[in-house]
């Protein structure tokens, strides 16, 4: 019970880092520029050009709507962190804005790839937690639960329409395409950032414990093996030998089980080219 409840308060804190840095990057870079955004949150830029009204607000109100979706499709558990995302954000945005009220940088083209760079990772941040911050997000996880696509190349599709549509208000194309500079430097670091939480690893792992181990790893980790009957040559004993793969960064959490459950187990881990199969990549060839 403790270690879970550790593992959701760093997962939240996790959250909290990325959201900040998604919130940061948009108030500080962009809005004092008047760049146009993408997703729910280029909308509520778009509102606040037009009208005055706070982005945090109309943030907030349009996920209101988009986070039923979200329970629905993915689940109680992201309806909960899409809405602790969905508010902590909401407050980020209307406070960062009453602070920052003046560009930090003059220069469009380095506050579009700033905001991009620390949009993105902050959404990559969110995304490996099983959070969201709604809106395209929500559209762009709701896909790549069903299909082998880059959640940034999903929500820079959705995003193309936002951002063409700011020059109804902006009237400025130079306006117009910084802010595709910075989706697109979005969409580049979500899929950079997640590339590598979605490689996979190959574990064999010796211990005499390997059933509480199978059982934890098939029950919790939610991830097949198979259980091979080997002899150790130096002891000359029988021993069994599981082998399993599993995304890298399930294998943190798989290892403090082991850990736990055996210190002495003998585990080696090797990085796979591709995986293929139930819970894996769909064999495309």
């Amino acid at each position: 019970m403790r270690s879970k409840l550790i593992m959701q308060i760093r997962s939240y804190t996790v959250m909290v880092i990325g959201l900040a840095l998604y919130a940061f990057g948009i108030t500080a870079f962009l809005i004092p520029l008047k760049i146009a955004g993408g997703g729910v949150t280029g909308i509520s830029m778009l509102v606040y050009y037009a009208t005055g009204f706070g982005t945090g607000y109309t943030y907030f109100i349009i996920n209101i709507f988009l986070i039923i979706l979200a329970i629905k499709v993915l689940g109680a558990n992201f309806g909960i962190k899409t809405i602790f995302s969905m508010s902590i954000i909401s407050v980020l945005l209307t406070v960062m804005q009453n602070y920052i009220t003046e560009p930090i940088l003059n220069d469009l083209f380095l506050s579009a790839v700033l905001s991009g760079i620390m949009g993105g990772v902050g959404i990559g941040l969110i995304f490996n937690e099983g959070g969201s911050t709604g809106g395209t997000d929500i559209i762009a996880m709701i896909i790549n639960k069903y299909r082998n696509i880059s959640p940034g190349r999903i929500i820079m599709y959705c995003d193309v329409i936002i951002i063409a549509s700011s020059f109804f208000v902006l009237h400025s194309v130079e306006k117009l395409v910084y802010g595709y500079v910075s989706m697109w430097v979005v969409a580049y670091s979500i899929d950079a950032f997640l590339t590598g939480a979605q490689q996979s690893v190959q574990m064999f792992i010796v211990s005499d414990k390997y059933e509480q181990i199978a059982d934890f790893i098939n029950n919790q980790s939610r991830r097949g093996l198979t259980i091979f009957d080997g002899t150790g040559w130096y002891t000359q004993q029988n021993v069994k030998v599981i082998m399993t793969v599993v995304r890298k960064r399930e294998s943190p959490e798989i290892f403090r089980k082991i850990k736990e459950l055996d210190p002495n187990a003998f585990i080696s881990l090797n990085s796979v080219m591709g995986v293929y199969g139930k819970g894996f990549d769909k064999l495309k060839y």
